[in-house]
């Protein structure tokens, strides 16, 4: 039986103010990673956005300063400074200090629509920041207050006049608690650029003073705008559909626009926060799209009577859209806001878009005859898959889902425990086989090139030989039948040769795993492996030299002579060698893949593997003096 006498009230910690953000900054930001590192960004600019939402602010400015600390500053009312009355302290830093404090809330809120609600809000970015100083711009003065670590560095005062209003908080973050401190500015633009979008008028600036790069955003077109923009590069069928509306729960604005590609991409918005899983708004608009393109093609004979109802994934290929809506109480699942639960917005959306569309259709026949044509050709192209999925599954099936012939599998069968190397070629294959720890490591063999999913339906991906093996060694399924949690292995990891050729595989294969495994990506399974580029000796000392820099490094080191390897492709390495240097986990070097940006991610895979050749060539001719920086 358990002894209970030494647990008692003395032993039930209670975390005052924001000791708990410190003590679990996972619980309040997700993580401590760069991810999380961003997204003390994200809840300063949130609060700026509300102003400009409110018609209170048009300008938002973001500084990298030179020093590591990071600005924003916004010219909307400025955050109260007088006494609140229940804590005692200045609403300044009682929205700094106390959790869930803030203009959002009750029925006197100062905000109608707000999409720092349910965020963590800035007192968890001064609870892990290691020094932030708060100015406000307000009544005709200059106001200010220095934190460290959530505690108040002295009191709030005036230390200035002025004849502006606004709010300028900078802040460090605490290294003791975040991975690293570096921002990415890549990643600030791409955030700030797509909160223009979405606020139609607003200006928003990026400046990052530790190489003077600068970005200005002001789009009059709002989310019309941010479609154009997305299909850039693509062929259109028609002109942007946009439809905005005031309904009684909100304000529904949509834009969209077909493409004659083969992907889907749909973002949603509730009071501009990113809701990346859906919800409500969307189910509303995907329900309506799909039955008033039905109705429409029946109604004008676009559909014959044989033929059968066009379903949502044929409707929503090619498709670009934009749903975004804003409501005075949103209703998120989860702190990370990625989910709307509000069920009115699902009505709303569905009524304002179904009648909206309807009317575009029937005002732009050859826009409508175009998007259904489309369509149907995305049907066919469905049963085509379908019936090539199904050989897959059931070759699967009745083989008791038997692994690909040309799989070296590892006895283990705990996928934690268990990875799978994609190696280009039969010779690296079978040094690779030869090399491995066959307790935890499978080794796949791919020949040749696998098929550019990106200009290619369902069913000629599922009729390519070398992506049907992948696809079965995964265990995951594709399309309709993916599951993730039938995963076989925690880390697949592409081994490609350094050259061109190798390069390129690796890039077919990062399309094939964004296109149609992206949660596998997004849960951080996919990696390149690092096989080194050089083999530098003497005697019994080696070093191997993973770059250019390395090997002069490595060179310095044999004074008395050496010999020197230049890797063309991991089958020059006996099973040993490739051992060593690029299997075992005690050394090697691996690169995660990870999508720290939807879009920009998107936009790279569309420029580099699509059927436009002039975006590719501009891409191609701009960096062919430097290395690309995909930012994926």
């Amino acid at each position: 039986m358990a002894d209970n006498s030494n647990y008692g009230a003395d032993q039930i910690t209670v975390l005052e103010g924001l000791s708990a953000v410190r003590k679990r900054p996972g619980m309040y930001i997700g993580t401590t990673d760069v991810a999380g590192l961003h997204h003390l960004i994200w809840e300063i600019v949130d609060n700026a956005i509300d102003e400009a939402m409110g018609g209170y602010c048009d300008t938002i400015k973001v500084n990298i300063n030179k020093d590591g600390s990071l600005t924003v500053d916004d010219n909307g009312r400025g955050i109260p400074v007088e006494k609140h009355k229940k804590t005692g302290l200045s609403a300044l830093e009682t929205v700094l200090t106390v959790l869930h404090a803030g203009g959002k809330f009750g029925d006197n809120a100062g905000y109608k629509v707000s999409g720092g609600l349910h965020g963590v809000g800035v007192s968890v970015v001064n609870a892990l920041s290691v020094d932030l100083t708060a100015q406000v711009y307000r009544d005709g003065k200059i106001h200010e207050q220095k934190y460290s670590r959530g505690d108040s560095q002295g009191d709030l005062n005036v230390v200035g006049k002025t004849d502006r209003t606004g709010t300028v908080i900078t802040f460090y973050p605490d290294p003791d608690i975040f991975e690293s401190t570096e921002f990415n500015f890549q990643t600030i633009v791409n955030r700030l650029r797509q909160q223009a979008y979405l606020t139609k008028g607003v200006t928003i600036e990026a400046v990052d003073e530790r190489n003077g790069e600068k970005f200005k955003f002001h789009f009059e077109g709002g989310i019309k705008s941010y479609v154009r923009h997305i299909n850039k590069n693509k062929d259109s069928i028609g002109n942007v559909v946009y439809v905005e509306r005031e309904v009684k729960e909100g304000l529904v604005e949509i834009a969209l626009q077909y493409t004659n590609g083969y992907q889907e991409q749909l973002y949603s918005f509730a009071n501009n926060i990113h809701t990346t899983e859906g919800g409500m708004h969307v189910t509303g608009f995907k329900a309506a799209l799909t039955r008033t393109i039905n109705y429409y093609a029946r109604k004008n004979e676009l559909l014959k009577e044989k033929d059968e109802n066009l379903t949502a994934d044929d409707v929503r290929e090619g498709l670009t859209a934009i749903i975004s809506v804003k409501l005075a109480d949103p209703q998120f699942e989860g702190q990370t806001k990625s989910k709307l639960g509000n069920a009115e917005m699902r009505t709303a959306v569905e009524t304002v878009f179904n009648e909206a569309f309807a009317e575009y259709l029937g005002e732009h026949p050859n826009d409508g005859k175009g998007i259904v044509g489309k369509c149907h050709l995305a049907a066919r192209a469905r049963m085509a898959a379908r019936a090539a999925r199904d050989t897959v599954i059931r070759k699967g099936a009745l083989e008791g889902m038997t692994l690909p012939g040309k799989l070296a599998d590892c006895s283990s069968k705990d996928p934690a425990n268990s990875e799978i190397f994609i190696v280009e070629g039969d010779s690296a294959g079978g040094s690779a086989k030869q090399g491995r720890d066959r307790e935890t490591q499978a080794i796949l063999p791919l020949r040749g090139k696998i098929l550019n999913v990106e200009q290619a339906r369902m069913d000629r991906i599922l009729g390519n030989t070398e992506i049907k093996a992948l696809i079965i060694a995964l265990g995951v399924g594709i399309g309709e039948a993916f599951d993730i949690e039938k995963l076989r292995y925690d880390k697949a990891v592409i081994m490609t040769d350094a050259d061109v050729d190798g390069a390129h595989i690796r890039t077919l294969l990062l399309t094939l795993f964004y296109r149609y495994f992206k949660p596998v990506v997004e849960e951080g399974h996919i990696y390149i492996a690092q096989p080194p580029l050089y083999k530098i000796w003497h005697g019994k000392k080696i070093i191997y030299a993973y770059n250019e820099d390395q090997k002069k490094e490595a060179l310095k080191e044999f004074k008395n002579g050496h010999s020197l390897q230049r890797y063309k492709g991991l089958g020059e390495m006996n099973p040993e060698q490739l051992w060593e240097t690029t299997m075992d986990p005690s050394t090697r070097k691996l690169l995660r893949v990870t999508i720290e940006n939807a879009e920009a991610a998107d936009k790279v895979f569309d420029t580099l593997m699509g059927s436009e050749v002039l975006p590719r060539k501009k891409f191609i001719t701009s960096h062919a003096k430097k290395v690309a920086n995909l930012d994926i």
